[in-house]
């Protein structure tokens, strides 16, 4: 994955990794600001190659690029900030893969991408559906960005797998936006789903058991394996417009178990883009 720190080196086609250091708006405790540099760690720690299950080596792949991470400590108006800097990089018809940072950059993210799509559909792998209105009177808290995305519309359709807390309140949010929930005790109906727009991808790394994950700030035992996470990353039928991996807390992290999860995943996601070009309108 080569670095490049100069817009002009940006070429049509890329799939490029940014780092969204941020984690002022989670709700329970901070750390994942730590996740994006303890992710290139794993990722160039040479305990594992770069070739992805599909064969594809990323580290010989020139349209794989890692843009480092967006400077946004202190800044004020940060959803604003995120959703300016990602445009600019989209702007140059290639498509991102946010590293957070905690699950409330996402709304940014997505604003961006919306911008670039005439539909996008979102697949959004979670423990938790982040459909709340507001949260501690936060309404862009990480257990708020679908709430947002969904009330500006900026998705076409919102389907959540692996979601297993879902509340009366987030219940009553996912009726009203029509989002389609794929709960863990009904996860089997995933391979089912039928898409035909580019896709977003959201995948909150607590989506997976802790026992597979455990440096995350929010445990919810009886999750998804790291192999069924990957399976259904490989078999999306359709492009995936951009996507984002959050909500890793290096500070829970033990041996780095979960760096290298999240180095694996981001293996998968990017050899998927890599195989299936989009279309931007």
């Amino acid at each position: 994955m080569r670095v490049i720190r100069r817009f002009e080196n940006l070429q049509s086609g890329m799939v490029a990794v940014v780092g969204i250091p941020f984690d002022a708006n989670s709700s329970f405790m901070q750390g994942p600001a730590l996740a994006p540099a303890k992710i290139r760690k794993a990722w160039n720690s040479g305990s594992m190659n770069l070739c992805a299950e599909s064969g594809i080596d990323l580290d010989t792949q020139p349209n794989f690029v890692d843009l480092g991470d967006l400077d946004i400590a202190g800044a004020p108006a940060i959803v604003e900030k995120i959703e300016k800097a990602i445009g600019e990089f989209l702007s140059h018809n290639i498509r991102i893969i946010s590293l957070g940072g905690d699950h409330a950059i996402t709304y940014p993210v997505v604003k961006s991408c919306s911008t670039r799509f005439a539909k996008l559909d979102i697949l959004h792998l979670d423990a938790h559906p982040d459909l709340y209105d507001s949260y501690d009177g936060n309404r862009y808290s990480n257990a708020c960005p679908f709430a947002r995305i969904m009330e500006e519309k900026l998705a076409s359709r919102l389907v959540q797998v692996g979601i297993r807390t879902l509340n009366p309140h987030q219940r009553k949010q996912a009726r009203r936006f029509g989002v389609k929930i794929i709960d863990m005790q009904n996860l089997h109906k995933a391979s089912a789903i039928q898409w035909e727009n580019p896709l977003y991808l959201s995948i909150d790394l607590d989506v997976l058991d802790p026992a597979f994950a455990p440096g995350v700030s929010h445990y919810e035992p009886g999750g998804m394996s790291t192999r069924q996470v990957i399976e259904l990353i490989q078999g999306l039928p359709v492009p995936i417009a951009g996507a984002d991996i959050v909500e890793f807390n290096p500070k829970r992290d033990p041996q780095e178990i979960t760096a290298m999860v999240a180095a694996k995943i981001l293996k998968e996601v990017a050899a998927r883009m890599l195989e299936l070009p989009v279309e931007v309108i």
